[in-house]
């Protein structure tokens, strides 16, 4: 645009003002419980766990691999009487450039395992320790494990790559592992079912979801990659959000870190909560079981599937509109927001995957 004889550049629509459509609608030998975008056009969507498998899909929406989740941990130095393990994959996360992803098992098949240890009902420290998958994005291959508690749900790597932050379903605590080292910094106790863990731009504080309670637990990570960039273990005690709402599941934060959104799956709302003053400052009721949910990269729209009304939503974060609503296959589960094509996918335990495109109306 040109003004006054100068060159102006044309102010971009936000996600807020763009609408969303229907572009593709993926099936396929999978039954995704979640999905997630590399950033790169990339897609990992981990099979309902017993299928035993990860499909690896492009952004031309094919279908790349299916790696299976058979190790032999010997091979990753543990000490193990079998040559042939299995996982089964619930969760991924990233690298910031992509080049690695690392899987959630919830639990392990093989010998000395209890193919019925660990539950979504259990107690503490029922089950037995499972393990994180490492995924080369450029081989498509397990390259390394890392062990964890028992029932892993949720994981995050920070954004400087430095950290994996596990939480444990049924260990009631969280895993810090050094992706530099690969050492199991600290296990810390959160509470009850921790599962969504969401971390801040500058990598300092990962939080994570009690399911288990009405609240949010706050883990200061700067006692694992303080400034001089040695490693110190401890066991640094959480602080609490209080009073978020019964069951938060799944969390993102604003790109500026001011602002945590939670997913409330028993109270079938999204609530935004403002961090400085630790309270819920926005709600909007999206549909029945809200589960996962993703922010776009501009921090202006929410995305977030409703497990018991078969659909999604979109969100603006400034007033919790409810801008659009789809309708899904059966028991969507997962969903990522993918900057690489401005696209939302949403995966469903009925064996699809859906794409919903950003666009200028």
């Amino acid at each position: 645009m040109i003004v006054n004889g100068f060159a102006v550049p044309i102010p971009r629509p936000t996600n807020d003002e763009l609408v969303m459509r229907p572009v593709a609608r993926i099936a396929g030998e999978f039954a995704p419980k979640s999905v997630v975008a590399s950033g790169t056009g990339l897609y990992l969507a981990q099979n309902m766990m017993y299928r035993h498998t990860i499909s690896v899909l492009d952004h031309n929406k094919r279908l790349v691999k299916t790696i299976d989740d058979s190790v032999d941990l010997r091979e990753f130095g543990f000490d193990a009487s079998g040559d042939v393990y299995r996982g089964a994959p619930v969760e991924a996360a990233f690298t910031s450039d992509g080049s690695f992803a690392f899987v959630s098992n919830y639990r392990m098949y093989g010998p000395g395992y209890d193919p019925q240890a660990g539950s979504d009902n259990c107690g503490r420290e029922q089950g037995q320790d499972s393990f994180v998958y490492r995924v080369d994005t450029t081989a498509l291959a397990i390259d390394r494990v890392y062990q964890v508690g028992p029932v892993p749900k949720h994981l995050a790597v920070t954004p400087d790559d430095r950290l994996l932050v596990v939480s444990n379903w049924c260990g009631f605590d969280v895993t810090v592992i050094d992706l530099v080292t690969h050492e199991t910094l600290a296990e810390i106790d959160v509470g009850r079912h921790p599962r969504g863990v969401a971390v801040t731009s500058d990598s300092r504080t990962a939080y994570v979801a009690v399911m288990g309670s009405t609240g949010v637990a706050a883990i200061d990570l700067s006692a694992f990659s303080p400034h001089n960039g040695s490693t110190t273990t401890g066991q640094p005690a959480p602080t609490y959000i209080r009073g978020v709402g019964i069951t938060p599941r799944h969390l993102v934060l604003s790109p500026d870190d001011k602002t945590l959104y939670v997913t409330l799956n028993r109270e079938h709302a999204v609530v935004a909560v403002d961090l400085d003053s630790g309270q819920v400052i926005r709600r909007a009721r999206t549909g029945r079981a809200p589960r996962s949910m993703d922010i776009s990269s501009d921090g202006t729209a929410l995305y977030v599937v409703n497990y018991e009304s078969n659909t999604m939503s979109k969100i603006r974060t400034g007033d919790f509109a409810i801008l659009q609503e789809f309708d899904t296959t059966p028991r969507p589960i997962g969903i990522t927001y993918d900057p690489f094509n401005n696209e939302v996918w949403v995966s469903t335990y009925s064996g699809t995957i859906h794409v919903y495109a950003e666009r200028p109306e």
